[in-house]
């Protein structure tokens, strides 16, 4: 029987700022359009949460039946130490996708974009198949498609559309910004995984692309960051603030880039964890300072 602490340590809080980020700099995007509202935030917030504290258990789950997880380096993993029966991770998983969507479902209806209920429904479907079922899509190199479109654009824009009722070019970038930090984190993940996916047979993009293109990989995403917040800063200036965020990468980057692998590679994917915290915080208080 896992601890509460262990719990705790399996549901991966350090992934977290990827669920905060794009809630924070959508928000900001909303008030730049000159309708933020935050209890739609807050629920927005709980949504991207949830699904992320979902994907975490249901990844452990489906690694962890799979074998995945027998001899990786990293965080906790509930099924793959034995530390919990795959069935409570399982429900662990399902629990946080169902309290997710009723989150999401009283978002949508006081903002009245009941269309979202698809893309909701979609993003829990994804969050499962990602590493669960036959032909888990994370197995297949998929992985990083999956965390830009969700939590990168959908998480992005659909906080600000359910706030302000549009998006424009800016809540756009953000989104794009948000999306490639979030996939870079998933690289350097699965840049430090390489030797153990290749054995047990999951192919990620890092196993398919191998080593070297990966940390060019990683390098590329903070590059496509950097783009965005300049062509937000174009409509508003004070968007430029979010590079200050994106400077945390600098060493990460190094590191990654000098070759860094195994436990190395730890550091560099906390680091990432906080350069997209402060990214999309700076981000979207930039964009509320400009509207």
């Amino acid at each position: 029987m896992a601890t509460l602490n262990e719990w705790i340590a399996g549901s991966r809080p350090r992934t977290l700022p990827v669920a905060v980020a794009p809630v924070a700099a959508g928000t900001g995007a909303a008030y730049a359009l000159g309708d933020g509202n935050p209890a739609h935030a807050l629920l927005a917030l709980l949504v991207s949460l949830l699904l992320q504290i979902g994907v975490n258990f249901a990844n452990d789950y489906s690694d962890g039946i799979r074998g995945t997880d027998d001899a990786r380096v990293g965080p906790v993993r509930l099924v793959g130490q034995g530390l919990a029966t795959p069935a409570s991770v399982k429900s662990a998983a399902f629990a946080c996708f169902a309290a997710a969507a009723v989150c999401g479902l009283a978002l949508v209806a006081l903002s009245g974009t009941w269309w979202l209920l698809v893309a909701g429904a979609l993003a829990i479907v994804a969050a499962w198949k990602y590493t669960g079922g036959e032909h888990p899509y994370g197995y297949m190199g998929l992985g990083e498609v999956f965390v830009f479109v969700f939590f990168g654009l959908v998480a992005t824009l659909g906080t600000t559309y359910t706030q302000a009722g549009s998006v424009d070019l800016s809540a756009v970038a953000a989104a794009v910004g948000i999306g490639a930090i979030a996939c870079a984190i998933l690289v350097v993940n699965n840049l430090r995984d390489i030797p153990g996916d290749t054995v047990s047979g999951k192919r990620t993009l890092a196993v398919r692309i191998g080593d070297a293109a990966t940390r060019k990989l990683f390098t590329g995403m903070f590059a496509v960051a950097l783009v965005a917040v300049v062509v937000s800063a174009v409509q508003h200036p004070w968007a430029i603030i979010a590079l200050i965020g994106l400077a945390l990468s600098a060493r990460s980057v190094r590191t990654v880039n000098q070759g860094a692998t195994g436990r190395d590679l730890i550091p560099p994917l906390a680091t990432t964890g906080v350069t997209i915290l402060a990214y999309g915080v700076l981000f979207g208080i930039g964009l509320l300072l400009s509207s």
